[in-house]
């Protein structure tokens, strides 16, 4: 399953999340590439299932996050999901965030 937003920022630059689905051990494994925003956040919440602990959300592509879906992140984690391959800015922006 592959999910693919679109929306159009300033200059009508086009904008894209990639959102890959595929099961790792019995885990199930969302891989995000692109530009992470609020926008996508309802679309991501809408994938999971109720529980957490069985998601892991790969991040390695992910080029930009506005702050809605670093709180987002923040909020998967501290209940359960496991974030894989996390850019540095994104850790860091979450652990300022819960200040």
């Amino acid at each position: 399953m592959a999910t693919t937003a679109r929306l159009t920022g300033p200059n009508n630059i086009t904008m894209t999340l990639r959102i890959e689905r595929s099961v790792r051990q019995g885990i199930t494994v969302f891989t995000l590439s692109g530009h992470m925003k609020a926008e996508e956040v309802a679309e991501l919440k809408a994938l999971f299932d109720a529980d957490y602990r069985s998601i892991v959300l790969d991040l390695q592509d992910v080029r930009l996050a506005d702050r809605e879906a670093v709180k987002f992140l923040r909020d998967c984690e501290a209940h359960g999901m496991k974030l894989e391959n996390c850019p540095a800015y994104v850790r860091e922006w979450m652990e300022r965030e819960k200040h």
